[in-house]
């Protein structure tokens, strides 16, 4: 048994809400998508969060492949894209289905800047994701260059070897790596917001009136949306997935074969 598989290309009719955020790094986009759960929890909404490379299977490979630089541009993009498909089909797809409300911090964005700063062909990575469910909304916190590296520089006392980009070539020092890294990604979130239509947020604002933003931005949709259950799960994931197979179930979706 298994939950609909969207169409390659288009919409896909499913109950629940799907709401992302993309950005560089130091862009405060983790905070404001916190920010937004803890309001939605608030309100009684079923809520469930999933964050980019975060998918069991992929993490101990992962681990390996920066611990002795193992990772191509094209192995690193095949590791993210087998840790997206494995949380959308165990998380994103059954919650969804369930009507529940799903924040992902980064989604396939992240990949199209990213891959394709290190050389990865754009339009293999948007056929390596097709798979991918369209956003009910998405953000691009948009922040500039020099404010996001102060404000990493004030958080991260060491760059590791990937985030920095030393895998590229761009300078040997660590932070001048990092900043231009950084700045190729910028300029091809540019290219991803226009082709995809991204809400941009100004990063620059206060955190205030940046969530109230989100807020206005994100309430029209949430009529519908699943409340929790009384009283409030402890693991909301695993309730929306149970009641997500369940409407798949209903559906009369099956796995080939079953």
């Amino acid at each position: 048994m298994q939950v609909d598989v969207p169409p390659r290309n288009g919409k896909v009719d499913l109950p629940g809400r799907l709401i992302i955020v993309e950005g560089i790094d130091g862009s405060g986009k983790s905070t404001q998508l916190d920010l937004l759960r803890k309001w939605l929890i608030n309100l009684g909404y079923l809520v469930i969060f999933s964050e980019w490379n975060s998918s069991p299977i992929v993490k101990g490979t992962t681990r390996r492949g920066k611990r002795e630089q193992l990772l191509s541009p094209m192995s690193f993009s095949l590791i993210h894209a087998a840790d997206f498909a494995s949380r959308t089909y165990s998380q994103i797809m059954p919650a969804l289905q369930a009507g529940a409300i799903v924040l992902a911090d980064r989604y396939v964005y992240t990949a199209y800047a990213r891959d394709a700063v290190r050389g990865v062909n754009r339009d293999w990575l948007r056929r390596l994701y097709s798979f991918a469910v369209p956003p009910t909304l998405a953000f691009y916190f948009d922040v500039p260059l020099e404010e996001a590296m102060r404000r990493i520089s004030a958080g991260r006392p060491e760059l590791k070897y990937y985030e920095a980009g030393l895998d590229l070539g761009l300078s040997a020092e660590p932070y001048e790596s990092f900043r231009l890294f950084q700045e190729h990604i910028r300029n091809e979130y540019e290219r991803v917001v226009a082709e995809f239509g991204l809400v941009r947020m100004d990063a620059t604002e206060t955190l205030v009136r940046q969530q109230q933003h989100m807020r206005e931005l994100v309430r029209p949709h949430l009529e519908g949306a699943m409340k929790q259950p009384n009283p409030a799960p402890e693991d909301p994931l695993h309730v929306a997935g149970l009641l997500g197979h369940r409407q798949a179930e209903r559906k009369g979706v099956l796995e080939p074969g079953a």
